[in-house]
């Protein structure tokens, strides 16, 4: 039976129905090291709060300890899986520490992707992790934010020359993109496209240029290289990848790179609708790796973020510096950098 919650439990009321005092219970409540009550007592206080349905007031508690145990996420997209998981695997790595997570979601717009921003110190958490559009847009507001002490963690693709001016949790894409054009050039491919899938005002940072310079040592020249951009939205790389299957006609890429998961599987049906076939027509392959790639009619090859490392390190990146704010190895900003893993499956096959 759930409790009534129309009227908030007081601690001062938790105490009494366990027949202790008000900072006996407080301490076992809040599961402090300093706790002399027995074994019993603190059984009983538990079951009291429980009865009760009592839940402390992380305001009031972020008052007297100076935190309030959670912690910040900032997301692109909350309807691309691949943010999905990031959220689900940075909450359980928080979670085991002790913290809840509060999700933001910029919805792709550079607009709130700011406002966010700006109001990020008055969330009511004690650091965050933030998957911005780009880092090097934000890079004098982040750097702003480690010099004013904020305990902040970022997340994102590729490894810019200059640092992130915080600690950072970044996917290299050389190597897994390297392995895709390895395995395509190996099956025979000799037309290519790569769509760029971003919202307005973002840009896809320096995969489509790595790939066009990987398939030059290959051999293949730029006029067989085909780089497109489309919206973020999976009806927008629908749209675009049809177009221009459409317009190419016979003389369409034999192989696509996309830069998400989302876009490939658009992708994908884009191929259906005029008439081709994955992969005997058209391979193609994702970003990401998303759970779902696995699973589909046909598996989608993809490049694999690691984000249970990912969100593991950021999580023990963050919660460092909230537990450990006088730590001298904290004066400087960190990085972590994780390769990424091709992982061929059936959307790609021999031309």
């Amino acid at each position: 039976m759930l409790p009534n919650v129309s009227k908030r439990v007081r601690l001062k009321e938790v105490a009494e129905r366990a027949g202790v005092a008000v900072n006996t219970a407080s301490t076992i409540l809040n599961r402090r090291p300093n706790s002399w009550a027995s074994k019993e007592t603190e059984a009983r206080v538990f079951a009291a709060a429980e009865e009760m349905g009592y839940r402390p007031n992380k305001t009031a508690r972020a008052l007297r300890s100076g935190r309030f145990h959670a912690i910040g996420l900032i997301i692109q997209d909350v309807t691309n899986p691949f943010f999905c998981t990031i959220a689900d695997e940075l909450e359980a790595a928080v979670e085991e520490r002790g913290y809840d997570l509060l999700v933001e979601n910029c919805r792709s717009s550079q607009v709130r992707e700011k406002h966010l921003l700006t109001e990020l110190s008055d969330l009511e958490v004690d650091g965050s992790v933030l998957w911005l559009s780009n880092n090097e847009t934000f890079r004098d507001d982040l750097e702003q934010m480690f010099q004013q002490g904020q305990n902040v963690v970022a997340l994102g693709n590729g490894v810019p020359e200059t640092p992130v001016p915080v600690d950072a949790v970044l996917s290299d894409f050389t190597q897994g993109l390297q392995d895709a054009v390895e395995d395509l050039c190996r099956r025979g491919h000799k037309r290519f496209a790569f769509l760029s899938a971003h919202a307005e005002g973002t840009y896809d940072g320096s995969r489509s240029l790595l790939f066009q310079q990987m398939l030059a040592k290959a051999g293949i020249p730029a006029s067989d290289v085909h780089l497109l951009q489309t919206g973020h939205r999976i009806d927008q790389a629908f749209e675009t990848f049809r177009k221009f299957l459409t317009d190419c006609g016979k003389n369409h890429p034999t192989a696509l790179v996309a830069m998400n998961d989302i876009a490939a599987l658009a992708c994908m049906r884009a191929a259906t609708e005029v008439g081709l076939s994955v992969p005997k027509d058209l391979s193609i392959v994702g970003v990401d790796d998303i759970p779902l790639c696995a699973y589909l009619p046909i598996s989608l090859s993809s490049i694999r973020q690691r984000y249970k490392m990912i969100t593991k390190a950021a999580a023990d990146l963050l919660i460092q510096r909230i537990e450990n704010p006088d730590d001298p190895i904290l004066s400087v900003p960190r990085q972590i950098v994780f390769p990424t893993i091709y992982t061929p499956r059936e959307s790609v096959g021999q031309v």
